[in-house]
């Protein structure tokens, strides 16, 4: 008896398809893998062999790969394109809050959809034209490229939307970041005038000098 194997689970499949995944950063999404020339079934055949890890739906990371260290972020930068992490989740990834965020602050430009996303949860910002392209950060973190805001800018928004976040999270950051070597003050009031928070962050500026 003659046994033919699948092509779709034939050795040369699998490994064209994990050279697909390692040339793209090792995460893909399930539309763009196909885009790629990855069959779903082979996808699904990765995943169910080990090869593959479904981070959240529709989204594949190579199993091979080292432990993901910010999972939650490089999700949110593979499934939401016009994402910025902002705010709270910022302030954490530049280890400059005590805050430990519950969901991802994401920043996107006004009039764009609500993204759809399982896992993580999100929670959004809608930023005018100016604020959302200003303080832009590109970030490598396991083989995907995350937009963060910088430090200066994510203060400014955090006083930009003291109501939702609370002031006392825009205070403490702002104290850790006045507290830093490197800190830049002109940096900090260029990106609050953009945030027009110029005349409400000064008076606790001012109190730390």
């Amino acid at each position: 008896m003659v046994v033919i194997l699948s092509t779709m689970k034939s050795p040369q499949t699998w490994q064209k398809a994990e050279t697909v995944f390692k040339k793209n950063g090792g995460m893909l999404r399930t539309s763009r893998a196909i885009a790629l020339g990855v069959h779903p079934r082979v996808l699904y055949d990765l995943r169910d062999a080990g090869r593959l890890q479904e981070v959240s739906r529709g989204l594949y990371r190579l199993a091979s790969l080292p432990d993901l260290g910010n999972r939650d972020l490089t999700t949110v930068a593979a499934r939401v394109p016009q994402g910025i992490i902002c705010l709270i989740s910022a302030l954490a990834f530049h280890e400059i809050t005590t805050q430990i965020p519950h969901q991802v602050d994401v920043a996107l430009p006004r009039g764009t959809k609500q993204p759809r996303l399982a896992f993580p949860p999100i929670r959004v910002f809608r930023f005018s034209a100016p604020m959302y392209k200003a303080g832009i950060e590109i970030h490598r973190v396991d083989g995907i490229e995350v937009r963060v805001y910088s430090v200066a800018k994510t203060i400014a928004d955090c006083f930009r939307f003291r109501n939702r976040i609370g002031i006392d999270v825009a205070v403490e950051a702002l104290k850790l970041y006045r507290a830093r070597k490197k800190s830049s003050m002109r940096e900090l009031i260029e990106h609050a005038r953009c945030c027009r928070v110029e005349r409400v962050m000064m008076p606790y500026l001012e109190a730390l000098q």
